[in-house]
């Protein structure tokens, strides 16, 4: 066993432990469990709205009047959301059915894992749903122009910043 999994009155010494939180694997764990359940929450919430109102669109009276190309974009639509939903809800059913077994560290990387692969299908859900909309409401191409920039838009505030946030801040330490 490590120093950083004894307790507390058996930890390194200051001068040896690695810069950042005094606490050990299981409170990590425990602490980035409660971050990644919050973060869970805000998505599922926007997920579940989308994906109820999508599945009310087959049942208003102007549904029939699609063309074949915005009911194959709505039949992926629903589909893509949902994945998205059994993903982003994967965290707690993983959690679940591994509780109790001191799997905490591996449980909270799984579900950070299944989380992340709920952002990317909130992504191409969104952009589907978006795609459709717009294509009902404008009758062009401009349509998949502005469904672009918008995907363009998630990805940069999703990925594109947190990556370079999460590269820079390494770069700070080393220093």
């Amino acid at each position: 066993m490590t120093d950083d999994t004894a307790g507390p009155e058996t930890r390194r010494p200051d001068a040896q432990r690695p810069a950042g939180r005094d606490e050990s694997p299981e409170e990590q764990a425990d602490r980035r469990w409660a971050e990644l359940l919050q973060e869970v929450r805000v998505a599922q919430t926007g997920v579940q709205i989308l994906f109820g109102f999508l599945l009310t669109v087959v049942f208003q009276p102007r549904f029939t009047d699609l063309s074949d190309t915005d009911t194959n974009i709505y039949l992926a639509t629903v589909v893509l959301g949902a994945v998205t939903t059994g993903a982003l809800i994967a965290p707690v059913s993983f959690h679940r059915l591994v509780t109790g077994r001191q799997l905490k560290p591996q449980m909270v990387e799984w579900a950070s894992r299944l989380t992340v692969v709920g952002l990317v299908f909130l992504l191409c859900t969104m952009a589907s749903a978006l795609l459709l909309i717009l294509r009902v409401a404008l009758h062009n191409a401009v349509a998949l122009w502005i469904v672009a920039g918008l995907v363009v838009w998630f990805v940069l505030c999703w990925f594109v910043l947190p990556a370079w946030a999460r590269r820079d801040g390494t770069g700070s330490r080393e220093r």
